[in-house]
């Protein structure tokens, strides 16, 4: 008996705009990694950077094996998802369009990878090195203006470093220098566009109608689509925020008094992508690990995705892993061979 691994057949990678660079070349890489072309449908607000890396790669590979596309989202992935060539569909992006695809998908019963959206809870016991991981932490939170899947969004911290750790954490995200992110002494830039800004409004207000506390931050005025880095304090579980992905510089601080209230308030919402916790334990390490329901967690750091390991989803934040060796698998197709001699 022979178990031999083939090709899935061409690859249709639709990739977003945030992280316009990496996260198409993680598609692509485990593609033709595994013997298989790509077509790239890159996002239209960012089209100038994946287009540089594809005319690089294509200059070394055979003609035809990767291709871009732009145009509008809804044709494009229409048209080529329907069609019999392509055999896999790898797409990141928000959950809405991930349900869409993966019908569309169903049609042929093609392979899908979904990276969707995410939620991240942020576990910080009541032993946490506040020194240390408070900056760690407004750092990765208000990255891209917080327009990340990975981005660290509800603050899950014990009550009795609550509030040092909410006075520390605003001090942090006020010092943010915001401005033109060609600068290289700016922080944080502005959203991507107005109606992204726009959404914050009515997450900050619902949360303060449920009885948080703004400590720092709100929509800003003038030219371009700034948003201040915003921490609200003392936000109950059963704010929007809490269960909605706000894809944007706000950041909700909740506390707690045991870690089961933490574990359930942390797994009390759809979406499972990533999760941080920040504990000397390894008793507490351990039980959050084992009981966080998230695809990846990083413990005492913000790593949750590195090219060697695979990266994906739980529940609603996805099907599948880009990445590592489980990512590069997912491109190929299993063969048994049972032969008689």
């Amino acid at each position: 008996m022979e178990v031999r691994k083939y090709p899935v057949g061409p690859v249709l990678a639709l990739s977003p705009w945030n992280y316009p660079v990496i996260l198409t070349a993680r598609k692509i890489g485990g593609a033709l990694a595994a013997g298989c072309s790509v077509i790239v449908k890159a996002a239209e607000e960012t089209p100038a950077a994946v287009a540089a890396m594809v005319d690089g790669l294509q200059a070394e590979l055979p003609p035809g094996v990767l291709q871009l596309v732009y145009g509008n989202p809804v044709e494009i992935s229409e048209t080529l998802i329907a069609s019999p060539v392509i055999r896999k569909v790898s797409f990141t992006g928000s959950v809405g369009v991930g349900r869409t695809l993966a019908r569309q998908c169903a049609e042929g019963f093609k392979r899908t990878t979904m990276e969707l959206g995410g939620h991240a809870p942020v576990i910080v016991w009541a032993d946490a090195d506040l020194d240390r991981f408070v900056p760690m932490l407004v750092g990765h939170k208000f990255r891209n203006a917080g327009q990340a899947c990975l981005a660290p969004t509800r603050f899950l911290v014990h009550k009795s470093i609550e509030r040092e750790f909410c006075d520390r954490f605003v001090t942090e995200a006020q010092a943010l220098k915001l401005g033109n992110g060609m600068n290289p002494a700016v922080q944080m830039g502005p959203m991507v566009n107005a109606r992204r800004k726009a959404a914050m409004a009515p997450l900050v207000a619902d949360a303060l109608a449920h009885g948080a506390e703004m400590a720092c931050g709100g929509a800003m005025g003038g030219l371009g689509h700034f948003h201040a880095p915003t921490v609200l304090r003392n936000v109950p579980p059963t704010a929007r925020i809490m269960s909605e992905e706000p894809f944007g510089p706000l950041a909700p601080i909740t506390g707690f008094n045991t870690l089961e209230e933490a574990l359930v308030i942390a797994n009390h919402n759809p979406y499972g992508l990533a999760a941080y916790l920040f504990t000397d334990s390894r008793r507490i390490a351990n039980v959050v690990t084992e009981q966080l329901e998230v695809g990846a967690i990083a413990i005492n750091n913000v790593m949750v995705s590195t090219p060697e390991a695979p990266f994906g989803g739980l529940k609603d934040s996805g099907i599948g892993s880009e990445s590592g060796m489980e990512g590069m698998a997912s491109f190929l197709e299993t063969r048994t061979v049972h032969a008689a001699h």
